[in-house]
């Protein structure tokens, strides 16, 4: 894993920008990409003067929804049956998708932002979201405001610890901790005001 890493980040390095919308592009899609070999990368190029942090988050944060819109067009142009026999190509199956599509009907559209900071997960929320016809326009405001939070959370991750592995490691465990500790105070107050609108 640690040679994959250090690929990834040569890789990122030489491509640049490119590279990283590349990546994130095709983590938000059915390709099993995960986006923290992409990301942690390219904040440890920020803190060595190679690329610019704020560009670096708003680079992945751009591929990461348009991987996002392009299953979400894929599911509302093609429906559930162009969805699984495009998906068969990735392992999807018909069993993952009715457990998307059951996350997707319980949290509502709140969970197009939750799920950004859920692995395996974030790559599949877009699919019920696009047969149920969501809003784009909402859509596209809780991906880019989940997305936003995670890659900034890798960059910021690799810009602040560089290339120390064992500190990664360590502050990486820690820092999903805080996030999916956040999710849950954040879904406590989205069901607390959904029932209060109610």
């Amino acid at each position: 894993m640690h040679d994959i890493a250090t690929s990834i980040a040569e890789i990122v390095g030489e491509m640049g920008y490119i590279g990283i919308f590349i990546m994130m592009f095709l983590e938000s899609t059915l390709f099993p990409f995960p986006s923290e070999i992409a990301m942690i990368p390219a904040g440890y190029l920020a803190s060595q003067g190679d690329m610019n942090l704020v560009v670096a988050i708003i680079v992945g944060t751009s591929g990461s929804l348009l991987g996002a819109l392009f299953n979400y067009y894929l599911a509302k142009k093609y429906g559930r049956k162009g969805v699984l026999s495009f998906g068969k190509y990735f392992f999807f199956t018909e069993e993952k998708l009715i457990k998307m599509e059951a996350f997707f009907v319980k949290h509502g559209s709140f969970s197009t932002f939750v799920s950004r900071l859920l692995p395996g997960v974030r790559q599949l929320i877009s699919l019920p979201a696009g047969l149920s016809n969501m809003p784009i326009g909402r859509f596209t405001l809780y991906t880019v405001l989940g997305a936003g939070l995670w890659v900034t959370v890798l960059v910021l991750l690799g810009y602040i610890l560089g290339e120390n592995k064992a500190l990664i490691e360590t502050y990486l465990h820690q820092i999903i901790l805080i996030t999916l500790g956040l999710i849950v105070v954040a879904t406590i107050l989205y069901s607390f005001m959904n029932k209060k609108s109610k």
